[in-house]
């Protein structure tokens, strides 16, 4: 009778074993998992800026008129570069990013200092929050995230060009 009861407790000892292993494992797997999560939305984000520069540079370049809503009433929202850099962000489906939080940059900004074949760059910049602890813990709280595109003005931008 004896044997009987140590055969069992050590079945019992082997059953909790294995749960005390897969508990561990079943927790790094699960740190990996959030990590991984955290680390695709941020590749995310990054295509949506660096496709939105893109946007904005390519517009530009056709309409170097039209950098800015100040540039005159035909360069009035959306027509400008600006406009279209953001409206490409807005609309990228599924982004978890705000582009409200999305640093737009054009330079040069100034129509007066393009001409035909003047590259334009776009630079578009977003602060990035990891939602998940352990990516927080090796990153920090954000990480910035930045993409620019340039193209080369197809019109020139001014009437002063030569």
């Amino acid at each position: 009778m004896g044997s009987c009861w140590n055969h069992h407790s050590s079945d019992y000892r082997q059953r909790g074993q294995s749960l005390v292993e897969f508990a561990l494992a079943a927790t790094v797997l699960l740190l990996l998992l959030t990590g991984v999560l955290d680390l695709g939305r941020m590749y995310m984000a990054w295509v949506a800026i660096q496709d939105a520069a893109g946007e904005g540079a390519l517009y530009a370049a056709m309409n170097p008129r039209c950098i800015s809503a100040a540039d005159g009433p035909s360069c009035a929202t959306p027509n400008n570069a600006y406009d279209r850099t953001f409206i490409a962000i807005r609309q990228t489906p599924g982004t978890p990013l705000d582009p409200y939080q999305v640093t737009i940059t054009i330079t040069p900004n100034d129509p007066a200092q393009i001409c035909f074949g003047t590259p334009i760059t776009v630079s578009t910049t977003y602060s990035f929050t990891m939602i998940t602890p352990i990516m927080r813990g090796m990153f920090g709280s954000g990480v910035t995230l930045r993409a620019y595109a340039v193209q080369r003005a197809l019109n020139h931008g001014s009437s002063s060009c030569p």
